[in-house]
């Protein structure tokens, strides 16, 4: 049976969860779709994902369609999750995007169109909230073409009777389909497109459009076009297939995922456009592509397997189950691009590919904890076996740039009795998540640094809830960017214990502005052997991610290591510790400068809110650089300093009555002129 991976992307609010679950409703999977609003949606299984009613981890579920296995993954629409988006872009071959009628393509649509395009994913879009005929799917249509760059083919269109969505024209098949008495999607036998009603000519008129675009890819069709000739489904279908390839457009389907409609042809499209699961390297077992973890059984990882194999033939200590939410169902074989829930005899990373015999064999994704916001030049980097310079510096560039921890906090235990527990917890939890990560303090505490608020005050709920752990939390601060100003050094470092020494002699220059990379470089790196490089690079990542000020990392520095000498038998964490000082030495707090995080901050509001939410962004030093709207919603972009925008939602509900909709992204960094 044929394997389809998909993802599921969208806005927040768009309504991607309840396309989810009417999805599974439609095949079967479900006995009824659950309301996110109502916090019964099958795929946010989480307390915390009831409680917001959005997604925050990607919830998988599987159901067959027409003879092809689905897995289908729910990813999440805030920003604060991300990261979460890009793992499941890593395992699919397809995805569907959704473009909420109400709203247009919004700031994240955009930001997840970009990121299909980036991975080469396949994308369909689906209109969704089209019950309400207020929503016009003409102008949502020439929204998605200005805003995502590309031509949108629709494949399916609401029909409505007094006002009401009643049905949905299927363009390829020329059919009708309406609800049945238990609200499944039905073709209505009974309606012709050839009868000549007004739905019947706007059918014809979406399939010749549909034909004409085919022909750009399809000779035949193109043929048939021009002589004034019949295409016929099937070969209409081969030539958007062909469409489905380009970059140029996208297959569109329209509908109500809350009202049901639509989404049997959207299904039926997944089936047929998508590409089949790709072709694996012989001698693996699979790749991990997500970690969890549930109470009571511990961390488990999503894998996707790269072979066929019986129960019987699995190596030792593994076990495979399906995954619905959070529900685990063991299964008896695995099969090539499928994806199960896996128990592992040892501990898994991110990315990780695992060989049949069950040995670990590369790391893909997942760098080293402290080093995932940093980069080396390629030359002198540590490589792991089976990597090429080229792909870790395409890993740590991806990860620096999208997962940019904008917020840190610090948390220590109730009791001193809990510190290994929460240590351990904590270490979990950024290992599931890269986008979240951990700093010990030596006065035995850690900086959580997190993306936003909503992530910190997840994770910290889930700390306590999945792990038990009882902890201190301070208020979060702005994680700042520290800059060096000047050259400075060399300063020379010795450390010693017992007959063991290490010394050291460094200096550091700035690099230019746009450069939020480390880098490192020496003569002896060329000779040194791969434990005293990796002591030497890790000591230097963790000193600049502490900073010198305390405010953030320390980013676009060179470290030129002069000369360095050990003994034999010199230990990593004495090399660490020689390194770190030296740091310490080298660069003085006059020697660096403070760059803010800036956020754009996009909003939409009824109009006569505009100047109360106007005059409060310029209360937060927020500068105002495009507004519009029509007449009836306002809207504006600015540029607002990520310090003073803390508990803005809280703030703009209350100014426009929980009116107003926005969006932040990071915008980039400024000197600070405190």
């Amino acid at each position: 049976m044929p394997i389809r991976n998909i993802a599921i992307l969208a806005h927040v609010d768009a309504g991607k969860t309840t396309l989810s679950e009417r999805i599974l409703f439609a095949a079967g999977e479900v006995r009824r779709p659950g309301k996110v609003e109502e916090g019964l949606a099958t795929m946010d299984y989480m307390p915390e994902e009831k409680e917001r009613g959005i997604t925050i981890e990607s919830g998988v579920a599987h159901f067959e369609w027409k003879n092809t296995w689905f897995n289908f993954i729910d990813t999440p629409g805030h920003v604060d999750f991300g990261a979460e988006v890009d793992m499941a872009l890593g395992a699919v071959e397809g995805a569907v995007l959704v473009v909420s009628a109400a709203s247009g393509v919004e700031t994240q649509t955009v930001a997840a169109f970009r990121k299909l395009r980036e991975a080469g994913v396949p994308v369909i879009l689906f209109i969704n909230k089209l019950d309400n005929p207020d929503y016009s799917l003409d102008e949502t249509l020439i929204n998605v073409e200005e805003l995502l760059g590309v031509r949108p083919v629709l494949m399916a269109l609401p029909e409505y009777t007094a006002g009401k969505m009643s049905g949905i024209l299927d363009v390829l098949s020329q059919s009708r389909l309406v609800h049945s008495e238990t609200g499944e999607e039905i073709v209505d036998e009974g309606w012709n497109v050839d009868d000549g009603w007004d739905n019947s000519r706007e059918l014809k008129k979406h399939y010749a459009e549909a034909v004409e675009f085919a022909s750009s890819f399809d000779d035949e069709i193109l043929k048939l076009a021009m002589d004034g000739k019949a295409v016929a489904p099937k070969l209409l279908l081969r030539g958007l297939k062909a469409l489905a390839k380009s970059g140029e457009y996208a297959l569109c389907y329209a509908g109500s995922a809350l009202e049901g409609y639509g989404v049997r042809s959207l299904i039926t499209a997944l089936s047929f456009f998508l590409p089949e699961v790709p072709e694996f390297n012989a001698g693996e077992l699979g790749q991990v592509i997500r970690l969890r973890h549930f109470k009571g059984v511990g961390e488990i990882s999503l894998f996707r397997s790269h072979t066929a194999m019986q129960r019987k033939e699995w190596p030792a200590g593994f076990e495979f189950s399906r995954l619905k939410a959070n529900l685990l169902v063991p299964v008896e074989e695995i099969r090539p691009g499928d994806i199960y829930a896996m128990r592992a005899p040892f501990e898994t990373e991110l990315g990780q590919v695992i060989s049949l015999d069950g040995q670990r064999r590369v790391i893909l994704s997942g760098m080293p904890q402290g080093m995932e916001s940093k980069d080396l030049d390629a030359e002198h980097d540590v490589i792991p076996e089976g990597h090429s310079p080229d792909r870790i510096q395409e890993e740590q560039q991806s990860i620096r740039e999208k997962y940019r921890p904008l917020l840190q906090t610090r948390v220590e235990c109730l009791g001193s009795e809990d510190y290994q527990h929460v240590e351990k917890s904590l270490n979990t939890l950024s290992r599931m998540d890269p986008s979240f990560r951990v700093q010990k303090d030596d006065g035995g505490f850690w900086y959580l640094h997190t993306v936003g608020e909503v992530q910190l005050e997840v994770l910290l709920a889930r700390l306590k809830r999945e792990f038990g752990c009882e902890v201190r939390a301070g208020s979060p601060e702005v994680r700042w960017q520290e800059r060096l100003c000047r050259e400075v050094g060399p300063v020379e470092n010795t450390f010693q214990v017992g007959p063991h020494k290490i010394s050291i002699r460094l200096s550091a220059s700035p690099l230019d502005s746009e450069a939020h990379d480390i880098r490192l470089s020496a003569e002896f790196l060329e000779t040194a052997p791969r434990e005293i490089l990796a002591g030497v690079r890790s000591a230097l990542l963790e000193s600049t991610e502490v900073g010198v000020l305390g405010k953030g990392a320390l980013v676009g520095v060179r470290f030129i290591v002069h000369e360095f000498t050990w003994t034999e038998g010199a230990l990593p964490p004495m090399i660490k510790k020689a390194c770190a000082d030296a740091v310490v030495k080298l660069i003085k707090p006059a020697d660096v400068r403070l760059y803010e995080p800036v956020m754009e901050l996009s909003l939409e509001c009824p109009v006569n809110f505009a100047g109360l939410v106007t005059g409060d962004i310029q209360s937060r030093d927020g500068k105002v650089k495009e507004i519009g709207g029509d007449g009836k919603t306002h809207f504006l972009k600015a540029e607002v300093p990520l310090r003073k925008i803390f508990g803005y939602a809280t703030g703009v509900r209350s100014i426009s009555k929980g009116t107003a909709l926005y969006s932040m992204r990071l915008l980039g960094y400024r000197p600070s002129s405190n």
